[in-house]
């Protein structure tokens, strides 16, 4: 019940638009400029697993984890798998969005990067806490799974594979 809230606060209240995008070739770049943000959380995670394996006190390196490296290692494991899913999905619903609504790209874009972040922080409390950031992440990327396959198997079925 969050995300739409907030997906829906940030659209009426924040002040800006998407630019004029025409083309589907300029709304795929924007969509690309977009998706670059989101991967800050996943950078972030890459730079702290590696300072953890640097400042760790293991014999081997590479050897058996600590729960702390094992935490970041898995957060920045599953944050490229979702950004993928993210990305690639973020892609087929800038093509099918009309221009009023481009300004979701960005506001997705957003709550992408602050839900994994809030994914890491809960996990590393603890197990039990990591399903709020995993369902912030998560139900966005089934909902804009959805309306793709709306849009492409009702709405326009005719350029289906064009």
């Amino acid at each position: 019940l969050l995300c739409p809230c907030l997906i829906y606060g940030a659209y009426i209240f924040l002040p800006f638009d998407a630019p004029l995008l025409p083309t589907v070739s300029a709304r795929l770049v924007y969509t690309l400029r977009c998706a670059a943000f989101a991967t800050f959380p996943i950078v972030l995670g890459m730079i702290v697993s590696g300072i953890s394996r640097l400042c760790s006190s293991a014999l081997e390196p590479f050897g058996e984890l600590h729960r702390e490296m094992e935490i970041h290692r898995t957060y920045v494991s599953q944050s490229v798998h979702l950004f993928i899913l993210y990305f690639f999905n973020m892609a087929v619903l800038a093509t099918y969005l009309p221009q009023e609504l481009l300004k979701l790209i960005p506001l997705l874009t957003g709550l992408f990067a602050i839900s994994r972040l809030i994914f890491w922080m809960s996990y590393a409390i603890g197990r039990s806490f990591r399903a709020f950031g995993f369902s912030m992440t998560f139900l966005p990327l089934l909902a804009m799974l959805l309306w793709n396959l709306y849009g492409m198997f009702v709405l326009e079925p005719e350029n289906l594979l064009s």
